[in-house]
C-alpha cells in the first residue's frame, strides 16, 4: 500500500530545462517518484500508457480518444512528453500537441494509473507540462478540451478559463483526433459549436499577467 502523504522536491539541477519533481514518501522509505520530461528511455512505456487511457476512457464511458502507440513514441522522441514513474513502474502520463503552426498548444492525454491516483500526482504531471510547453512554446495560447472534472479544476488553477470552441483552433486536423471519442458524433451534429467536452484556455507565456512557479515549490525538505 502507498502512503498518505508525500514530500514534493524540485531537483534545482534540471530547473532551466528538463526539470522533474522526486516524490519521497513521509517514512522516508526507498519508495520513489519522478515526474519528468520523457526521453528515447521512456519509449518501451509508449504501449501501457495507450493502454491506460483506453482502460480509464471505458470506465468513465466519455471522452478520452483513443491514442496509438506510435503516436505516443512520436511524442516522446520529440520532447513533448511528461512521464511519472516509480522506479521502472509507470503511474502517469501527459503530451503536448501543437495546431495551426504554433499558435494554439494542447497538454492531452493526461492519465495516472489506477494504483496511483488520489495522491495528487495528476496536478504535479499537468503542472510541468504546462510549465514545458509555456518554455517550449511561448507565444502559444495553451488549451484543452475535456469532460473531467478534477482536469477542469487542475486547468484553472494553472490560469485556464472556460471559453466557446470557436476560440479554440478551428484546423479539420485538431478536430479529427476526436473522432475516436464516444462523443464524435454530438461534436459533428452541432457543426463542433458544442459537445459535452468543455473547451479551456490560457494565455501565452509572453502574455502572462502573473507567475506561476509557486505551483512548483523549490523548497528541499529533510
Amino acid at each position: 500500500s502507498l502512503p498518505v502523504r508525500y514530500l514534493f522536491h524540485l531537483r534545482q539541477s534540471t530547473l532551466r530545462t528538463a526539470r522533474y519533481f522526486i516524490v519521497y514518501s513521509k517514512n522516508l522509505s526507498k519508495m520513489k517518484f519522478e515526474i519528468k520530461v520523457a526521453t528515447d528511455t521512456h519509449l518501451k512505456y509508449a504501449e501501457e500508457v495507450c493502454k491506460t487511457i483506453e482502460q480509464s476512457a471505458k470506465l468513465r464511458g466519455t471522452g478520452i480518444a483513443k491514442r496509438n502507440i506510435n503516436y505516443i513514441e512520436q511524442k516522446i522522441k520529440s520532447g513533448n512528453a511528461v512521464i511519472a514513474l516509480l522506479k521502472n513502474t509507470f503511474i502517469g502520463f501527459c503530451y503536448i500537441e501543437t495546431w495551426e503552426h504554433g499558435k494554439y498548444v494542447a497538454n492531452s492525454g493526461l492519465i495516472v494509473a489506477p494504483n496511483f491516483r488520489g495522491y495528487g500526482l495528476a496536478k504535479k504531471i499537468k503542472s510541468l507540462v504546462f510549465n514545458h510547453a509555456r518554455n517550449k512554446f511561448p507565444n502559444a495560447k495553451i488549451f484543452g478540451i475535456t469532460t473531467s472534472l478534477p482536469v477542469m479544476k487542475i486547468n484553472s488553477s494553472l490560469g485556464y478559463h472556460p471559453v466557446t470552441f470557436s476560440e479554440l483552433p478551428q484546423d479539420d486536423a485538431f478536430w479529427k483526433t476526436c473522432r475516436s471519442c464516444p462523443n464524435f458524433d454530438i461534436l459533428t451534429r452541432n457543426n463542433r459549436k458544442i459537445c459535452l467536452c468543455t473547451g479551456m484556455l490560457a494565455p501565452s507565456k509572453n502574455q502572462m499577467e502573473y507567475d506561476l512557479t509557486y505551483l512548483i515549490s523549490e523548497k528541499k525538505h529533510s
